[in-house]
């Protein structure tokens, strides 16, 4: 999938769309469920009790390279050690559903820290915090494989709306899909924060850095926390994708 890079806060002119990608991502898991565009995945999400702590980080204009920086069999040592630790798992949902698996990486990062416990005073659950009317009947929103399953069909059809623009897709995951289509001036500003660190990870590890003074920012926005929770066994999953 061929990401693009728009900077954020002012260079898209009011109206316009993305145009659609000549390739759009294969999109497998699509019987994921519709959200309203005002609670996406992870609105009320962990990643709250970090972001507003801090003031928001300064609009950094480089491009992300547009070719993922990744192994294929492991993640870049610079991800937290409880990431790192899905770096199969990341490998073949990546394959399943043609997302790049450093940005499967970023959000799981940003909403979890690889915590598959990982719950939200609002009720978002799991390593990429699906809220629970998003699953079917049956599904256990815990399970790993199900959990991947809803929130990558999800953010694999922000990917697509954006015209594969990542910031755009990462503001719809967060914020709702209605937001890849607003100026980002109207963007709430928690889902500003979170296209801010989402992209500054990602432009780190696709520039092959041995560090991220993002990610270092947003461990000490409280981040960490969510990292010292994710600390320990990975549990039992359900079937498979």
């Amino acid at each position: 999938m061929d990401l693009v890079w728009l900077p954020y806060g002012s260079t898209r002119p009011r109206g316009t769309r993305p145009s659609p990608p000549s390739r759009p991502p294969v999109d497998p898991l699509r019987p994921a469920v519709a959200i309203p565009g005002v609670l996406g995945i992870a609105l009320a999400g962990i990643v709250a009790w970090g972001l507003s702590l801090v003031d928001e980080p300064a609009v950094v204009e480089a491009a992300i390279p547009s070719t993922p920086a990744v192994a294929t069999e492991a993640l870049p040592d610079i991800l937290p050690e409880p990431v790192r630790a899905w770096s199969a798992d990341i490998m073949r949902w990546s394959a399943a559903t043609d997302i790049p698996p450093d940005l499967i990486a970023v959000v799981m990062t940003i909403e979890s820290c690889g915590d598959p416990l990982a719950r939200s005073p609002a009720g978002a659950q799991g390593l990429f915090q699906v809220m629970p009317f998003h699953f079917q009947d049956g599904e256990h929103p815990l399970d790993p494989e199900t959990n991947a399953a809803r929130a990558l069909a999800y953010l694999g059809r922000g990917l697509t709306l954006a015209g594969g623009d990542v910031g755009l897709a990462l503001a719809g995951y967060n914020g709702g899909h209605g937001q890849i289509a607003r100026d980002p001036a109207t963007w709430p500003a928690e889902t500003l924060r979170y296209v801010r660190w989402g992209t500054g990870i990602l432009r780190d590890l696709r520039a092959g850095l041995s560090s991220s003074t993002t990610l270092e920012a947003w461990l000490a926005a409280g981040g960490a926390r969510l990292c010292d929770r994710a600390n320990g066994p990975i549990p039992a999953r359900g079937p498979g994708l």
